[in-house]
């Protein structure tokens, strides 16, 4: 019979998430997930627990959400504070858009940023050759010194887009 517990608290033991839950008293249960999900629930929140053909071997098969606001097609990757608030999100929408952590600001493409101020540097020190050669040509001096930008620092390679 699967049954509804609340989350006591939760452990790694061994790699593996072992969740002590409130059901009839207090149970441990093995936490079940998709492959590649790592995720730990907060005290209070409300599993869904169920027995297994081992005996003695339950298992925490999901979590009631409440926290959803995908709509059809999309997916919503999310972290929650202490107090059950979301943290921090990553909304794949159905619009072919998506919100990283907000709707504030943009993320920007490295590379077409780092050619477009290259192009501007190169503007920038040809007017500078010219203010140079009129101030000589007037009897003053200036020592042309080209500008250079250097963005590399703030390239992430970890984080690719398209």
């Amino acid at each position: 019979m699967i049954t509804f517990s609340k989350i006591k608290s939760a452990a790694i033991e061994s790699g593996q998430r072992i969740l002590k839950v409130l059901q009839f008293g207090v149970k441990t249960a093995d936490e079940i997930a998709p492959f590649g999900d790592d995720a730990s629930p907060l005290e209070g929140m409300t599993a869904i627990y169920a027995p297994t053909s081992e005996a003695g071997e339950p298992v925490i098969i999901g979590y009631i959400n409440t926290n959803q606001v995908a709509k059809p097609g999309e997916k919503r990757i999310y972290s929650l504070d202490s107090g059950g608030g979301i943290s921090f999100y990553i909304y794949l929408k159905s619009d072919g858009t998506m919100e990283f952590g907000g709707t504030a600001d943009n993320l920007v493409r490295f590379t077409p940023l780092n050619a477009g101020l290259q192009s501007e540097v190169v503007l920038l020190n040809a007017e500078l050759v010219k203010i140079q050669a009129v101030l000589t040509t007037l009897g003053g001096t200036y020592v042309h010194v080209p500008v250079t930008v250097d963005v590399s620092a703030a390239k992430i390679n970890e984080a690719k887009c398209l």
